[in-house]
């Protein structure tokens, strides 16, 4: 009996972990997919959007070290994880209640503190409490992405039915749940396992030529892709489509990418030839990507021009990351992660705000959008040439590394 109820117990555990992750990605997409909506409805310009949701990847350079640090001090991940989604509640409640720009710009930033690491830290607690069980992370990694493409399709049906009032009901109802998931959820003292990474590592990552290469490319792929992220849905606005319109993009896209991870995982050979010219086949559809929704005059064209974000964005994240488990050996594929993250999340989303509200608001989407096929092109050139000198050359130091 006794062992019956432990089982239970671990069940039920590991349901509310699933639920967990569930609301925190649902909460993190109505964020990033309608925030920009809102700002446009009190009465911002694209610019003005651009430059506010800018500071997101500028404080996240901040937030992310400062909470794995309680963490580490702590040794209870829930509970950090619990302290940040009830500060982003009690700083959501008054960011929808600022009546300046100036306060608005104010109580933003600190709602990135409290958001920008929320996946990071969801996600190394889940591997936590997965370890040495039978459970994979995968399968609660799957009930993130369920949270985010349900919530998207949610968040456009209730947004377009309640005004912008939709946005902070729904936005508050979804921290609400996970923060009960995260309080009955069983306490376990872990932390990350990853050490700190010191300025030697970084050093001895950026020796590498070729990875350095890697970074210089993905910075032309991540700029175009994080300027579509913000700007996709006052696009989709601007041609008359609803809020729905884009929670469907993002609910597809969504569904999709999972897809095309476990077909990858399939079938990508663990080769580097095999890896850079798939690089340059997905910088090719960026462009193609870009190139379509320069030309989209309808909602729906973006709504299926959207379909390809799982061949290209969950196809570059995927591969990118398996290039650099060859690039480098496994002592330095830690800090190789962090100067990627680095790079094409947080520089990349700053200079994507920026560049993107200047360009929509003065030159219009057609432009911003030839823009980033043009960047596009330019990694795909980049990608080939670097393809053809692996499969002329090999890549020497690739048999003296550990494989993973």
């Amino acid at each position: 009996m006794a062992l019956l109820r432990e089982n239970q117990h671990r069940t039920s555990s590991l349901l509310t972990l699933g639920l967990l992750n569930f609301f925190i990605y649902g909460t993190t997409v109505i964020f990033a997919a309608f925030f920009q909506l809102y700002l446009q409805d009190i009465g911002m310009n694209k610019l003005e959007i651009g430059i506010l949701l800018a500071t997101g990847p500028l404080i996240s350079l901040l937030a992310h070290p400062f909470w794995r640090l309680m963490s580490d001090r702590s040794h209870n991940i829930r509970l950090i994880l619990l302290v940040m989604l009830i500060g982003l509640l009690a700083i959501g409640h008054l960011l929808f209640r600022v009546d300046t720009f100036q306060m608005l710009y104010l109580v933003i930033m600190l709602v990135f503190f409290f958001q920008s690491p929320l996946l990071a830290q969801s996600n190394t607690m889940t591997l936590g409490y997965t370890t040495d069980t039978k459970q994979r992370y995968e399968t609660y990694r799957l009930w993130g992405s369920l949270g985010w493409a349900t919530a998207a399709l949610a968040a456009g049906i209730m947004i377009d039915a309640t005004g912008k009032n939709g946005f902070s009901l729904l936005f508050s109802i979804m921290l609400v749940l996970a923060i009960g998931s995260a309080l009955i959820l069983p306490s376990s003292r872990f932390t990350a396992d990853t050490p700190w990474i010191r300025g030697r590592e970084f050093r001895q990552v950026l020796k590498n030529k070729y990875f350095v290469i890697f970074i210089i490319l993905g910075f032309f792929i991540a700029i175009p892709n994080s300027i579509n992220a913000l700007f996709m849905p006052l696009f989709i606005r601007d041609l008359g489509g609803s809020r729905l319109s884009v929670g469907i993009a993002v609910f597809l896209s969504t569904l999709l990418e999972m897809v095309v991870f476990v077909l990858l995982d399939r079938y990508l050979k663990n080769r580097i030839t095999y890896f850079v010219g798939s690089l340059t086949i997905v910088s090719i559809l960026f462009a193609l990507r870009w190139d379509l929704m320069a030309d989209a005059t309808h909602p729906i064209q973006i709504i299926l021009i959207q379909l390809l974000h799982a061949i290209t964005f969950g196809g570059f994240f995927y591969i990118g990351n398996r290039l650099i488990a060859v690039l480098l050996p496994r002592s330095l594929r830690t800090a190789g992660q962090a100067v990627y993250s680095f790079t094409l999340s947080g520089v990349t989303g700053i200079i994507a705000g920026l560049l993107g509200g200047f360009t929509f608001q003065d030159f219009g989407p057609v432009i911003m959008y030839q823009m980033g096929m043009l960047m596009t092109l330019f990694a795909a050139i980049g990608f080939g040439a670097l393809w053809y000198h692996f499969h002329k050359n090999g890549y020497p130091t690739i048999t003296s590394q550990q494989q993973p």
